[in-house]
């Protein structure tokens, strides 16, 4: 049930921003625990002096292809579990729309259960129901 914001600079076609809302999909999917179902994404292109970021803090060097991905998710995940996502998302962006991983930078952001309404303005995904 993860939300994705996924930030990056205007210019690129849409053919490559689909590529990365698929891959970013792909990794949740395969190294996040997400169900192939559970998509919901927001795309944010900006102007070079909306989207800031040091080029060179903590990695890098970044390009003007840097993408910001923040996941908030209500599902707790362990830290092995996160790292792993974060091996994956950078592999496959690598292979397709072809980001280098220095330019990729995600923040996971856990949330409490009852921080989610999906619908009709209920409380969403109780532990209980995740039994089910």
């Amino acid at each position: 049930m993860p939300m994705t914001r996924i930030s990056l600079l205007k210019g690129k076609p849409q053919s490559y921003v689909k590529a990365l809302s698929d891959g970013v999909h792909r990794a949740l999917v395969e190294a996040f625990d997400v169900p192939p179902d559970d998509r919901f994404q927001v795309i944010h292109q900006h102007e070079p002096e909306e989207l800031v970021f040091d080029r060179n803090y903590m990695g890098g060097p970044r390009s003007d292809n840097y993408v910001l991905i923040c996941v908030t998710a209500g599902k707790p995940r362990s830290t092995s579990m996160k790292e792993a996502f974060y091996r994956r998302l950078t592999e496959v962006l690598a292979e397709s729309p072809g980001i280098h991983p220095k330019d990729v930078m995600v923040i996971v952001s856990m949330t409490s259960f009852d921080g989610w309404s999906f619908s009709g303005g209920v409380a969403s995904l109780f532990p209980q129901e995740l039994a089910q």
